[in-house]
């Protein structure tokens, strides 16, 4: 009798060189026919058998027509889907493995969830509801962006916003006001500490080491929105050390902001498996898998060396855009701001616009826009 190989180095990891077309679809076709609804004699009876009218839909999706999970697990196999589960334990741990490469090294567990970081920031929040069934409010450093308001809101929750302060340029989270507001309320009526690492400037990312040792102090949970922060080292050191010196029960980042892929999913991951694994047996009924599907495809495509590129040519670019920018800037008397705690966005005054006319502003944005540049 043979005795069986060792698992190779690589095993569940992301290949180092990325794989060409052809393997590609090879592979996926592989998968595909391990899926009931392409066995050659099936006789699918029952509500979901994987049924599709138009050709065209099914070649889309490489016949993967099943989805992944089952009706009371997100991550669970399903018999009749082989090949739709296998590549979502592929997917998941291609994930974890690149959240550890961008610099999050302890994180324990990770799934991809088939809704954008709003959603999959409020299945989180209904998870913790089960454990803390006292809590009412969600302490919130402020920032002005709808959807994870909103996903504090639809979870049922009360946000209570912390305003930042100032400094110099940047605007940072209040640890005092947020203390102070835990002290007030009482810990034990408080869900988690909701922060966030990717955002606009002056804003810069969360003091994330002091929240999470906040969170430790007063055992209340700590969730962080990391929407577009996997592909900024600094973001996910953040993370890392806010973990190893205080309290993160889980970050949420997006799947199209930071792989490249189309909007509609996101990446919950934690530290404690158990948690992450309650989470995604919070996501009711199955679920779709073409977010798992478009991001195999691109990390297998890319492999670690295609993705470490990307991630240095980003920061390259960033410097040359704030190079670049502060010229422009002194050219028109206007300023750089000075963020440095924000290794993503830059902002600059616009003084002179403003002066000249009180729709300027919205103006240049029009202008910017009809030019094609988009994301200003």
């Amino acid at each position: 009798m043979s005795q069986r190989p060792s698992r190779p180095y690589h095993w569940g990891k992301c290949p180092e060189d990325g794989w060409d077309d052809s393997t590609l679809e090879l592979f996926l076709h592989e998968l595909a026919i391990m899926d009931s609804n392409n066995f050659l004699g099936n006789c699918g009876v029952g509500e979901r058998e994987g049924r599709v009218a138009s050709a065209l839909v099914a070649r889309r999706h490489y016949r993967l027509i099943h989805g992944i999970g089952r009706s009371g697990d997100i991550s669970a196999v399903q018999p009749k889907a082989a090949g739709s589960s296998l590549l979502n334990k592929i997917t998941n741990s291609l994930v974890l493995n690149v959240i550890k490469l961008a610099g999050v090294h302890s994180v324990a567990n990770c799934f991809v969830v088939p809704m954008a970081t709003g959603m999959s920031l409020t299945l989180c929040f209904l998870t913790l509801r089960h454990k803390r069934p006292k809590a009412k409010y969600i302490i919130w450093p402020r920032i002005d962006q709808k959807s994870c308001f909103k996903s504090m809101v639809t979870a049922g929750f009360e946000p209570v916003v912390i305003e930042n302060v100032l400094e110099g340029d940047e605007l940072r989270t209040d640890l005092t006001a947020v203390e102070a507001k835990v002290q007030e309320l009482g810990p034990d009526r408080i869900l988690c500490i909701h922060s966030t690492t990717s955002c606009f400037a002056p804003r810069v990312p969360d003091r994330l080491e002091e929240l999470a040792v906040i969170c430790a102090n007063y055992d209340i949970p700590h969730v962080v929105n990391n929407a577009y922060g996997l592909q900024s080292s600094k973001c996910m050191h953040l993370i890392q050390q806010g973990a190893r010196v205080g309290r993160i029960d889980v970050f949420v980042q997006s799947l199209d902001k930071n792989f490249m892929v189309p909007v509609g999913g996101a990446i919950i991951a934690g530290f404690n498996d158990s948690f992450i694994q309650e989470i995604s047996k919070m996501y009711p009924g199955r679920a779709s898998a073409s977010p798992s599907l478009d991001v195999l495809i691109t990390l297998l495509s890319l492999g670690c060396n295609g993705y470490k590129k990307l991630l240095k040519e980003r920061k390259e670019m960033f410097v040359y855009l704030s190079t670049q920018l502060k010229k422009l800037a002194e050219a028109y008397d206007e300023r750089l701001l000075q963020t440095p705690h924000n290794p993503i966005s830059l902002a600059m005054t616009l003084r002179t616009l403003d002066g000249h006319h009180d729709k300027a502003v919205t103006q240049l944005g029009s202008m910017l826009f009809t030019r094609q540049v988009s994301g200003a």
